[in-house]
């Protein structure tokens, strides 16, 4: 065994650069740093061109212009600004409203809230605080178990994983794109299918919605089960908020209506066109960011909102336009009405972009503006020096020969692809005990998926698989980070070992969801052939 390892630097290198990561080293610095001290010392004994290293700016360039990666700043600005102007706290008291009455409702409010948070933000960390500091204490004072309690939050803030528009996707559904294109070439096929971050978004909708509903089946069996531990709430706490204040008099149905309009509007615009191939993931995501500013500024500004549904009246009309005319500049032959309908565009596209100004205006003065743009910059600069770090990692594991033992190996195993893709789920899974999945995905997928696709595993399940995978390992204790997100909010009552004893439920739910799909890969692959077709 010493002696198969002193002959495979490649994977000496891949278990020194996770030793290190375990050890709490700053990520891109460690996967820089132990691809070029390996890279130095096999390429004086012979085992690894130095000359390779002269790839790294081109790949670093095709990095920075890769225009799919443009959508994650955005979407994290639109999720951060949805967090910064209350939208999660308006939701859970209209659900509240809606559920509260019946014993475990405040769970099943929770678990909506999540889907939709998940639907209209991505951000894991963001959902579980959030719904920590505003549910947790409800359920709480009302005399849910706090175990109870403590795993329906954790759970539904893992749905930002799963459910698009996830940042988990965005990258995992880029670095997918470019494991089947080698993939495709390995095979001699170089026109082979392709796939992008909209097909893994197509993908992941089914399974999230899947398992939203199966959550909710769990809690609906908790409350039959045992009430006394999930109590419905009394009318007198019905009529507050989620932080306590009292709600002005007014009916479920306009709660609700006012509560939840804006997000599904934004969830469907985001959703819609990216399901309708009216925009690319990219296109949807400045969509996303620009209706989420609208809706800050609809919040922070009564001056401002005016204006705000101005613009949102003129986009909708540019849409119905564009559905009707060829509005396309720079054609020699124009009829009378197409004419007509670009200068109408062009006007309506001005009051727009006065909407905009005044938003950006509004939540400026506030300083929402600058904090999440503060926030969204520190993110962004995390997760792509993380990526320069993981593309030279992967260079000099290539360099070393690194995907010809993984081939090796993989093929090597029994039952072929179920056997690969068994040993590849129980490491992330693994992994993900320790590494972010930002890590994982970075790391692992340039290196594992190529060969599972030539194999024969359908990039978009495999995706989707990978995604349930990664989401599992957001609960499971003792390292999950949804766990760690919670224990930072929760009050000092509810215990570190209740918390991991409500979220074990759940990590069985997500592992019947994963073996679900592996049984039955038409669930994540039905919606994408659709819209191909």
């Amino acid at each position: 065994m010493l002696d198969w390892l002193m002959t495979h630097p490649d994977i000496l290198m891949f278990a020194a650069a996770i030793m290190m990561l375990m050890l709490g080293f700053p990520v891109a610095f460690t996967l820089a740093g132990v691809a070029l001290a390996f890279a130095f010392m096999a390429g004086g004994g012979g085992g690894f061109r130095i000359a390779t290293l002269n790839f790294l700016p081109q790949r670093v360039w095709a990095v920075l212009n890769n225009t799919v990666i443009v959508a994650a700043p955005l979407f994290i600005f639109m999720g951060l600004l949805l967090e910064r102007c209350k939208v999660a706290e308006g939701m859970l008291t209209a659900m509240a409203q809606l559920f509260g009455a019946r014993p475990g409702g405040l769970l099943i409010a929770t678990t909506l809230v999540g889907g939709l948070m998940a639907a209209s933000t991505g951000i894991v960390g963001a959902t579980v605080v959030t719904m920590g500091v505003l549910a947790l204490p409800v359920m709480l004072r009302n005399g849910y178990d706090a175990a109870t309690a403590a795993g329906a939050i954790c759970a539904a803030g893992t749905l930002g994983q799963i459910i698009p528009p996830s940042i988990v996707l965005v990258f995992l559904g880029d670095f997918l794109t470019f494991a089947n294109q080698q993939a495709n070439l390995s095979m001699g096929n170089p026109s082979g299918r392709s796939v992008g971050v909209a097909d893994l978004f197509a993908g992941s909708l089914l399974p999230g919605i899947f398992l939203v509903g199966l959550y909710i089946v769990w809690q609906l069996f908790i409350a039959w089960r045992d009430p006394a531990a999930v109590p419905a709430l009394p009318p007198s706490e019905i009529r507050l908020d989620a932080v306590g204040n009292e709600i002005k008099a007014e009916t479920k149905l306009e709660l609700v209506i006012r509560a939840l309009a804006a997000p599904l509007l934004l969830i469907l615009a985001v959703l819609g066109s990216i399901l309708a191939g009216v925009a690319t993931p990219t296109e949807a995501s400045g969509l996303g960011a620009i209706g989420a500013l609208f809706l800050a500024a609809w919040t922070d500004s009564k001056k401002a909102r005016p204006v705000v549904v101005l613009s949102v009246i003129s986009a909708i009309l540019i849409v119905v336009l564009l559905s009707f005319f060829d509005m396309r500049l720079g054609r020699q032959l124009n009829s009378l009405p197409e004419k007509i309908a670009i200068w109408a565009g062009v006007f309506l596209m001005g009051i727009v972009g006065l909407g905009i100004i005044a938003s950006l205006a509004a939540t400026f003065r506030t300083g929402a503006l600058m904090d999440v743009t503060f926030r969204t910059a520190r993110i962004t600069g995390m997760i792509f020096t993380v990526l320069i770090g993981a593309t030279l990692f992967t260079l000099v594991f290539r360099g070393l020969g690194g995907e010809e033992t993984i081939k090796e190996f993989m093929s090597g195993l029994p039952a072929g692809l179920t056997g690969a893709m068994l040993f590849t789920m129980a490491l992330m899974f693994f992994l993900g005990f320790f590494l972010d999945f930002l890590e994982i995905i970075f790391i692992l997928v340039p290196i594992l998926c190529p060969i599972l696709i030539v194999m024969g595993a359908d990039p978009v399940w495999l995706g989707v698989m990978i995604a349930l995978n990664l989401q599992t390992s957001f609960l499971t204790p003792p390292f999950g980070f949804a766990l760690f997100y919670l224990r930072g909010v929760a009050p000092p009552e509810v215990s570190t070992k209740a918390i991991w004893r409500g979220a074990t439920p759940y990590i069985g739910l997500q592992l019947l969801t994963l073996a679900l799909l592996a049984t039955f890969p038409a669930v994540a692959t039905w919606l994408p052939e659709m819209m191909i077709n």
